[in-house]
């Protein structure tokens, strides 16, 4: 009977013994037989690195089982559909006998799969769960899992597993041996998530390669010129498309910026996107076409080619270049060996977003309400950087931009555009910075004055002079909490007088990523799981976890939930898609303003805050992620 291959005609491969492809038993459908209920302890499958491990380590000591015995034993063909499908097999001796089963009729490719991975020895790997080892992927070139559809996944015990969806496909393992010298482990998947898994990690082939398909081109005309040994030149038509094709798979890709980083002697240049914040390789280039490459942006950016010493800042406005109307703001730095590296932003946002669709919880919204109606003072939004602070004080601008106001901004680029707003670019080179701006805006009458960052002790204190004196401000700063904003800013020599009186509140935010609605998972959270959560949320304040708790069973109904990220073509298979701001608001009241003049610490001005119902951001975020919004593992990440 065919057990994965013709044990007659066909010997044990060492291969394929053991310590080969088909060494993994997991079984998890109910069988009374012995030898099954051996394999029933890992009775899931294999979704992390320890629990496959567990499922080879337990593989060793069980048989293989025929397949043709095994579906008789779970009901799934009758003993002439066997019958019938081994004489059809016979005739056709390298089909499988699975494959000759599907193509009748009698199971489904689904059905097939179960039983190759729960009950013929192959662990079967849920590839959206894997936290798949990024040495495992480097050591697979990625030609080679793109034209055999297969996912490397770790190391276990020196050995390369990987997932397929043929894992009696020996030639693929053969190949993937003798390309990565070393021993090799087949598991199973379906073969649309191995699709899905590829896109995810490797990105769609079709805007890499067609990018890549350019780089080619732009090295075979280097090759066939009079003088090859001539490095490629800025001016190049193939490099142009090149650049441009970058930056418009960027864009079709939702990237919020573009990396593009220079390696010392022949290492390559690398191309990576940033995706809902985290970075992605797009794309590897020969060290040759470095120089030309950052020359070009350079180009396109309006700045110094000849400058290599020093950081440059640039904007590229892309109507001039693509079919994209599409603005980057551009970075250069210089780095080891004389190279450069660049980063382009992306600033697709051209209309702010309204106050309702920030994700603000009620009490903040409320409370942002009451600031920015005020006629003068400071308000502060404060984050690392790309954390959507601009966007936020554009949103609360929008909600007071009314016709009798006259509202003066300073932006360094400006990034979003609204009608009734004078906005000002600030001009390093000639002179034209944010303390020179805000002093002119102070002779111009404005009601509400908006500078993009107060990265200095002059323009920090110029802002505080003009909230004192009748106007509202809002201004950014890199801060890691709102409470911690406070200390910044007296430790900048602002006099804590005149501070104290100008400042209305501070704005903390961070951008987590959100679950992908389309696949992810839910579960009623358990009464420890609630109150572990519960414990989190109130560490470090005078909070009681069973008041928590109490309100969160009032607010989000008696069962409590526990959401997961899965994986689906909508997200690529990461399980998020997008970013929601996790927030605090850090409102100035008489009694904090005594205890900011008295120097006190970020700890005590935060417990304060707190005690006059303040929530950190992380506590915002453990409730959004109650909501769905976003998971656990997002939130202690980001706050």
């Amino acid at each position: 009977m065919y057990v994965l291959r013709h044990r007659a005609q066909e010997p044990a491969s060492p291969t394929f013994g053991r310590s080969g492809a088909l060494v993994s038993r997991i079984a998890t459908l109910p069988d009374p037989s012995p030898r099954v209920a051996r394999g029933h302890a890992a009775a899931s499958a294999a979704d992390s690195r320890a629990r496959l491990h567990e499922a080879l380590a337990i593989a060793e000591a069980l048989p293989l089982i025929p397949l043709g015995e095994m579906l008789l034993e779970h009901g799934l063909l009758s003993v002439e559909q066997l019958d019938v499908a081994l004489q059809l097999q016979r005739r056709s001796p390298d089909r499988h006998l699975g494959e000759v089963l599907v193509e009748l009729g009698v199971i489904s490719r689904s059905q097939l799969a179960q039983m190759l991975a729960r009950k013929l020895g192959i662990a079967f790997v849920e590839l959206a769960k894997f936290d798949v080892d990024p040495v495992a992927l480097k050591a697979v070139p990625e030609d080679l899992v793109r034209a055999h559809h297969f996912l490397p996944l770790c190391y276990d015990a020196g050995r390369l597993v990987v997932a397929v969806a043929d894992p009696l496909d020996e030639t693929l393992l053969a190949t993937v041996r003798f390309r990565t010298d070393c021993a090799v482990i087949a598991v199973l998947a379906t073969a649309d998530d191995i699709e899905r898994a590829v896109v995810a990690y490797y990105g769609r082939p079709a805007a890499q390669f067609e990018a890549q398909k350019i780089a080619e081109q732009l090295g075979c005309e280097m090759q066939e010129s009079d003088k090859p040994e001539m490095l490629i030149r800025e001016t190049d038509s193939t490099l142009v498309r090149l650049v441009n094709k970058i930056i418009i798979d960027a864009h079709s890709s939702g990237a919020s910026d573009i990396h593009i980083e220079s390696n010392p002697g022949r290492g390559s240049v690398l191309v990576r996107f940033r995706n809902d914040g985290e970075l992605c390789e797009y794309l590897k280039l020969p060290y040759n076409f470095r120089s030309a490459l950052i020359s070009r942006v350079k180009i396109m950016a309006d700045i110094d080619i000849s400058e290599h010493r020093q950081a440059q800042d640039g904007r590229i406005n892309f109507r001039r270049f693509g079919p994209l109307d599409l603005e980057l703001r551009v970075v250069t730095y210089p780095t080891r060996d004389g190279l450069e590296d660049v980063v382009m932003r992306l600033l697709t946002m051209k209309e702010p977003l309204p106050l309702e669709k920030l994700g603000l919880r009620d009490s903040v919204a409320e409370g942002l309400r009451e600031l920015i109606v005020k006629p003068y003072g400071l308000l502060l939004a404060v984050g690392p950087t790309g954390s959507g602070k601009t966007t936020t004080l554009h949103s609360l601008i929008s909600a007071i931009n009314k016709p009798g106001r006259k509202i003066l901004t300073a932006e360094n680029p400006v990034e979003i555009t609204q009608p009734g707003l004078r906005q000002v670019q600030v001009n390093e080179k000639s002179g034209w910075n944010f303390a020179t701006i805000m002093r002119a805006f102070l002779r111009a009458d404005p009601d509400v004055i908006m500078v993009g960052e107060m990265r200095d002790r002059e323009t920090a204190g110029i802002a505080v002079e003009a909230s004192l004196t009748g106007h509202l401000v809002f201004s950014t700063l890199h801060t890691n909490s709102a409470a911690e904003t406070v200390v910044r800013l007296l430790d900048m020599g602002i006099d804590p007088f005149s501070f104290t009186d100008s400042l209305l509140g501070v704005l903390g935010q961070r951008l987590a990523r959100k679950l992908c609605t389309a696949c992810r998972t839910s579960r009623v959270a358990s009464a420890t799981e609630v109150a572990a959560l519960a414990q989190e949320y109130c560490h470090g304040t005078e909070l009681a976890p069973s008041a928590i708790t109490a309100e969160w069973l009032s607010r989000f109904g008696p069962d409590l939930l526990i959401h997961e990220a899965s994986g689906c073509e909508t997200c690529a298979q990461r399980g998020y898609k997008g970013r929601a701001g996790l927030f605090e608001l850090f409102t100035v009241t008489p009694e904090i303003r005594k205890t900011m003049l008295l120097r006190a610490s970020a700890s005590e001005l935060q417990a304060m805050a707190i005690r006059n119902g303040m929530r950190t951001m992380k506590q915002d975020g453990i409730e959004k992620a109650l909501q769905g919004i976003m998971d656990m593992r997002e939130v202690r990440a980001t706050a």
